[in-house]
């Protein structure tokens, strides 16, 4: 996938810092959720070291064409309004039903209070609304790719997690 233009600038700074980065690393440019409050929420989140994980479905990964992330992919976490914030390097994947995700990943995943309690209410609220969107209908058993990630670039933001 082509490095889109309005976060060449972050990518290209990133680059040259580390001495070179294959573009075929580059895995996407999104803001994590789907209003735009959540967006900007959640990077702040992961800008502060506070999230460290993400969770998606399998389906839509698979139905964006890019299949799911792996370690070693790198993407550009933007805020609501597609400016980049950081760029987080995929460091582990692990496939597993909505019903079976721990306390841990939750935690790991760093919202609201940390909870597998708030944790499942807030991803069962935002998996059944990407279901509706897509003619789907959310199961506990629908596969999830927990993903686990760190910030790499830029330098003040990767120190401080």
């Amino acid at each position: 996938m082509p490095i889109p233009t309005h976060v060449q600038t972050m990518w290209s700074a990133f680059a040259a810092e580390a001495g070179g980065i294959e573009e075929d690393r580059f895995y996407e440019a999104f803001g994590f959720g789907d209003s735009p409050s959540m967006v900007d929420d959640l990077g702040q989140l992961v800008l502060a070291g506070i999230k460290r994980a993400t969770a998606g479905s399998v389906w839509s990964y698979e139905s964006s064409g890019q299949g799911v992330p792996k370690p070693g992919d790198l993407s550009v976490v933007t805020d609501s309004n597609n400016v980049p914030l950081c760029i987080i390097e995929t460091v582990q994947v692990d496939i597993v039903p909505f019903d079976d995700v721990t306390e841990e990943f939750a935690a790991t995943e760093g919202e609201g209070d940390g909870s597998l309690d708030y944790w499942r209410e807030a991803h069962l609220n935002y998996f059944t609304r990407e279901c509706e969107r897509s003619g789907r209908k959310f199961s506990g058993e629908m596969l999830l790719a927990c993903e686990r990630f760190r910030v790499v670039y830029p330098p003040d933001v990767r120190s401080a997690a």
